[in-house]
């Protein structure tokens, strides 16, 4: 993550689930808000009724590799937290993707730059 830095504080989170914008998928909920910074934060939760440890971890994985992979697509200032539903550990890596990019999408945090995978 070039970009960005780890949230980690519980009122960073609890901050951005009251005064963020959200949209919601069948597999994730991403929520942002835009800051001064020149860099973003990046927050995942998942919750322990998703599974076991391994589930998480997995999902947690996944998640972060997803904007990492796409985090130069993202406008620059933002905290983003992204929240696995209950599907989430059920879907394919590639529908968790897609997910993320149409959520990111709705929310307008999108810019025009090259798609995961090729070269910027």
């Amino acid at each position: 993550m070039k970009f960005s830095v780890s949230m980690k504080k519980n009122h960073e989170f609890r901050r951005l689930y009251a005064k963020g914008k959200s949209v919601a998928t069948p597999s994730l909920v991403v929520y942002f808000r835009r800051t001064n910074r020149s860099y973003n934060q990046l927050g995942l939760t998942v919750s322990t009724k998703i599974g076991n440890a391994v589930c998480r971890n997995r999902v947690r994985r996944r998640l972060k590799e997803i904007y990492r992979l796409n985090e130069n697509r993202l406008l620059k200032g933002l905290d983003v937290v992204v929240v696995a539903r209950q599907k989430s550990p059920f879907v394919s890596y590639a529908e968790l993707e897609k997910a993320f990019l149409f959520a990111c999408s709705r929310l307008g945090i999108l810019c025009d730059e090259p798609k995961s995978g090729e070269k910027e």
